[in-house]
C-alpha cells in the first residue's frame, strides 16, 4: 500500500502521508509553524466542529447537496462527530500560527472532508466527491469561523470555572463560620494593628471571591455576540443572505448558548477588544487568589518561629535535606498559576491591540492565552479549595496568647479608658514586656471587662455604642 497520496493546493502538489485524515494545508502548517509543540485546545476543536455543523445544517437546509443525500449525511455525520468531541487527535496544527487561524480552519476542513469520504467508502484525498473548501468551508471564512469558535470554547470553559469559584467561596464561608469565635491580632503594613477574628478574615476572602464570581458571570454577555456569517471582513461576501441570517440561530440551537449575531459584522470582525475585557476579569480573579495565598503563607508561617496562627493541611514532605519540614505547596502552586494568568493577560492585550484594518491576525495567540487562563483558574480554584481551604486548622491558644501580649489589644480598650491612657498601656507593654491584660488591670480594667472588650462580639461590632446618659 502507498504510504503517501498526492494533494494539490494553489502553491502546487505535495505528497501527503496516506494514513492521517488531514491533507496538504495541514502539512504546510506543520512545516511552517513548529512553535509551541502544542496543538490547539481540545475545547476549541470541539467548538470548531459545532460551527462547522451549524454551517452544514444551514447550507443543507438551503439546498446544498440536495441531489446527493449520501454526501449530505456523511458531511453532517463527520461534523457531528467532531462537535461531540471526536476526531481531536487529527487536529495537529500548532496552537500558534500565522494567518489568523487559517491553518486550524483548514486542518478541520480536511479532517471533516476525509472523514466524510471514509463514511462514503471513498479513499482519503478524493476531493472531487467531498471537498474541504467547496463543501466543508461553504459560505464561511476563517475570519468568522475561528473567532466564533473561540467564543464558544470560552463560554463552555466558563461553566467549569464558575462551578469552581462557587465551591471555593462556599469553603471560605464555612471557615468564616467555623472560626467566628477566635479573636486574633489584625495587622496593617505587617505590624500589629487592632483585634479581629479569624472568621472575619475568611469572610473577607469569601467576599472577594464572590465579587469575582459576579464579574465572571458577566463574561457571558461579552462573549455571546458572534460574527458568524460575515465571512472575510464582515460583509458576508459569497454567502447567501438567508445563510447569514440563519446560521447563528442554528449554532445557538446546537450549543444551547444564548448566541446572537453581531449587528455590525464588519466591526465585530475588525475588533476583538471583548477578549481584553474578559481577560481583565480573569486577571482580577487571579489577583484575588494571589492575595489570599500570600496571606495563607504568612499566617501559617513557622510553625514554631513564625505567625503560625493557622495550620495548612500537610500535602507532602517539604525538603530533601531538612527533616520534618512541610511547605505551603498549595498556596505556592496557586500563586504561580495566578502570576501566569496575569502575564497571559498582558500577552493577550498586546495581541488584541495589534490588529490591523479589517482583521486581527493574532487570534491564535488570543485563543491560546485565554483558554489557558480559563483552565489555569479553574484548576487553581479547585486545588486551593479541596487541598487547602477545607482542611485549615486554627491554633486558638496561640491566637489567644498573641491577643493578650500584643499592643493591638490596647486599642480595644479605647471605649473604656480613652486614647491617652490606652496609648500609655501600649507603650509600657512594648518597653517592659508586661502583658496588656496586666497593665489594663493596673489601670482599673477588670478581667471580665477586658474579656468583654476583646471578645469576638466586641471586636467585630461595627463601631461601639456609648453608654446612655440619664436625662436631666
Amino acid at each position: 500500500m502507498a504510504t503517501t497520496r498526492p494533494e494539490t493546493d494553489s502553491l502546487g502538489t505535495r505528497e501527503v502521508p496516506a494514513a492521517p485524515l488531514w491533507g496538504i494545508h495541514t502539512l504546510r502548517a506543520l512545516e511552517n509553524f513548529p512553535l509551541t509543540g502544542r496543538p490547539i485546545h481540545p475545547l476549541l476543536v470541539r467548538s470548531l466542529g459545532l460551527v462547522k455543523l451549524a454551517a452544514a445544517q444551514t447550507n443543507h437546509r438551503l439546498g446544498a447537496w440536495s441531489d446527493d443525500d449520501d454526501k449530505a449525511s456523511a458531511i453532517l455525520a463527520a461534523c457531528t462527530e467532531m462537535a461531540e468531541g471526536g476526531l481531536g487527535s487529527a487536529i495537529v496544527v500548532d496552537a500558534l500560527q500565522g494567518g489568523a487561524g487559517t491553518s486550524a480552519n483548514m486542518n478541520v476542513n480536511e479532517v471533516l472532508a476525509n472523514r466524510a469520504l471514509e463514511l462514503l467508502g471513498c479513499g482519503r484525498g478524493e476531493y472531487t466527491r467531498v471537498n474541504p473548501l467547496d463543501d466543508l468551508n461553504l459560505h464561511q471564512s476563517t475570519n468568522d469561523v475561528f473567532p466564533t469558535a473561540l467564543k464558544i470554547a470560552a463560554l463552555l470553559s466558563l461553566d467549569r470555572l464558575e462551578q469552581r469559584v462557587v465551591a471555593l467561596q462556599e469553603a471560605l464561608q464555612e471557615q468564616e463560620q467555623r472560626w467566628a469565635h477566635v479573636v486574633k491580632v489584625g495587622r496593617t503594613e505587617m505590624q500589629d494593628a487592632v483585634l479581629i477574628t479569624v472568621g472575619r478574615g475568611f469572610g473577607a476572602y469569601a467576599e472577594a471571591i464572590n465579587r469575582d464570581r459576579w464579574r465572571i458571570s458577566k463574561c457571558r454577555e461579552r462573549l455571546r455576540v458572534v460574527n458568524l456569517g460575515g465571512t472575510a471582513v464582515g460583509t458576508g461576501l459569497a454567502a447567501p443572505r438567508r445563510y447569514i441570517f440563519e446560521v447563528t440561530e442554528a449554532l445557538r440551537q446546537l450549543t444551547g448558548l444564548s448566541l446572537a449575531r453581531a449587528e455590525n459584522l464588519v466591526e465585530a470582525t475588525q475588533n476583538v477588544d471583548v477578549f481584553v475585557e474578559v481577560s481583565g476579569i480573569l486577571k482580577a480573579h487571579a489577583a484575588s487568589l494571589l492575595k489570599i495565598c500570600t496571606d495563607l503563607r504568612l499566617l501559617s508561617s513557622g510553625p514554631d518561629a513564625g505567625l503560625a496562627e493557622i495550620r495548612l493541611p500537610a500535602r507532602q514532605a517539604g525538603s530533601s535535606i531538612m527533616p520534618g519540614k512541610v511547605n505551603p505547596v498549595i498556596p505556592e502552586a496557586v500563586s504561580q498559576a495566578a502570576m501566569l494568568v496575569i502575564g497571559n493577560d498582558t500577552t493577550l492585550t498586546l495581541a488584541c491591540a495589534s490588529g490591523s484594518l479589517e482583521l486581527n491576525p493574532f487570534l491564535p495567540l488570543v485563543a491560546l492565552t485565554l483558554l489557558d487562563n480559563l483552565d489555569l483558574l479553574a484548576q487553581a480554584d479547585d486545588i486551593l479549595c479541596r487541598h487547602c481551604i477545607v482542611g485549615i486548622k486554627v491554633d486558638e491558644a496561640r491566637c489567644a496568647r498573641q491577643v493578650e501580649n500584643s499592643t493591638a489589644s490596647a486599642t480595644a480598650l479605647l471605649p473604656a479608658i480613652g486614647h491617652e491612657r490606652a496609648a500609655e498601656i501600649a507603650r509600657k507593654a512594648a518597653h517592659t514586656g508586661t502583658s496588656v491584660r496586666e497593665l489594663a488591670r493596673e489601670a482599673g480594667i477588670s478581667d471580665v471587662q477586658f474579656d468583654q472588650l476583646t471578645s469576638a462580639t466586641a471586636v467585630c461590632r461595627l463601631g461601639f455604642v456609648p453608654p446612655s446618659t440619664e436625662k436631666r
